[in-house]
C-alpha cells in the first residue's frame, strides 16, 4: 500500500507507511473523524491515567482492538509498553506483516495527551 507523509508529503511505501498508519490510528480518539466516527482508538482517553498494572492492561487491550480493526496489514502478536510517564506512552509492537509475511516489530511509537 502507498500513501502520503503527513510531515513531508513525499510518498511512504511498505513498513514506512505501516508505522505512520498504526500511530495514526493509536492516537487518534474516537468519535473525532469526521464521517467515521468509529475510527481511532481508545489510547487517548487512557494515557492521562497513573500508570498501574490495570492501566497497562488496557492499554495493551486497545491497542490490539483498534489494529484488529483498522489496519489489516497487521496482524499483532505482541504490545510492549517501553516507557511511561505522565501524559505520554511509548510503545513498542511486534507482529506479522501480511504483504510478505514477515515478523516485524515497530518500536517508538510515542502516544501523548493532546
Amino acid at each position: 500500500m502507498r500513501g502520503m507523509s503527513n510531515a513531508s508529503g513525499r510518498a511512504l511505501s511498505g513498513l514506512d507507511h505501516l508505522r505512520q498508519s498504526v500511530h495514526d490510528i493509536l492516537t487518534t480518539r474516537i468519535g473525532t473523524r469526521i464521517m467515521r466516527r468509529d475510527y481511532g482508538s481508545r489510547l487517548p482517553a487512557l494515557i492521562d491515567a497513573p500508570m498501574t498494572p490495570a492501566l497497562a492492561m488496557d492499554l495493551y487491550a486497545a491497542a490490539a482492538q483498534a489494529l484488529r480493526r483498522w489496519e489489516p496489514r497487521l496482524t499483532l502478536r505482541r504490545v510492549a509498553i517501553t516507557a511511561a510517564e505522565p501524559g505520554r506512552v511509548t510503545l513498542s509492537l511486534t507482529g506479522l506483516y501480511r504483504p510478505d509475511g514477515r515478523t516485524v516489530t515497530l518500536d517508538g511509537l510515542v502516544l501523548e495527551s493532546s
